[in-house]
């Protein structure tokens, strides 16, 4: 009788059941529900041109644009960044123009942009990353002067000792944006086609919901069989793109 229990509590071990179905949903839903009201208080001033969005601040909602491409992009930023902090979206699919940074700071920026979501990294490992290592109070002070936060997500960014440092619009703002993407799933795959998509992916959002299954990273999603979307591309280090990136 022993031994058969013993076997038992291995194979539950070994091969857990199922999630009920509609359990990624509810997940989901229950994620989206917690942050609505936060989102609905929170609005951003966009300001874009015709390369990518070149400046983000907590504000009122302005849009400043130099061309109707400029107002398109801040407009998406809009939807974006609104979808992101009711937890239905991971990623963002906009440029941004960084012309009027230095090039010390476009680095220190490139390597925030590469901190996964939901992850985070030290000033030290961002210093390092660029080939400065004693350079962890310039990287603060570079992170500091983001024009574009959330989109480069300098919120990702802790003290060595993980501590939450500084933030430019302050720390219960950062304390805010860190616990919503703990909360938010990365990825959302179908158990049909066996792909997972960044959440937020058009692609994701034609999964039928008993066929929803949510990842935290890549490295799960693959571990547990799925490929990855060919239109959204998750990486579990999400690489800037310098040909999207206005540069002096």
């Amino acid at each position: 009788m022993n031994a058969r229990k013993t076997d038992q509590a291995l194979r539950d071990l070994l091969d857990p059941p199922s999630p009920p179905a509609g359990f990624a949903e509810r997940v989901l839903g229950a994620i989206r529900e917690r942050h609505e009201a936060g989102a609905a208080a929170l609005a951003f001033d966009v300001a874009a041109s015709a390369r990518g969005i070149a400046s983000l601040r907590p504000g009122v909602g302005r849009v400043e644009a130099e061309s109707p491409r400029a107002r398109a992009l801040a407009e998406r930023a809009r939807e974006e960044l609104a979808e992101y902090l009711q937890g239905l979206r991971s990623y963002f699919t906009l440029p941004v123009d960084l012309s009027r940074a230095a090039s010390f700071q476009r680095s220190v920026l490139e390597a925030a942009a590469a901190i996964p979501f939901g992850e985070v990294r030290s000033y030290r490992w961002i210093a390092e990353r660029i080939g400065s290592r004693s350079a962890v109070r310039a990287v603060g002070t570079a992170l500091g002067r983001n024009p574009v936060p959330i989109l480069v997500p300098c919120h990702r960014v802790l003290r060595s000792d993980g501590t939450l440092g500084g933030y430019a619009f302050g720390l219960g703002l950062k304390s805010r944006l860190l616990a919503l993407e703990h909360d938010t799933p990365a990825l959302v795959g179908s158990d049909t086609t066996r792909i997972a998509c960044r959440h937020g992916c058009p692609d994701e959002r034609r999964v039928a919901e008993h066929h929803r299954v949510v990842f935290s990273s890549v490295r799960e999603a693959r571990a547990a069989g799925y490929r990855t979307c060919r239109r959204c591309i998750p990486t579990d280090g999400q690489p800037f793109r310098r040909s999207r990136v206005g540069t002096r």
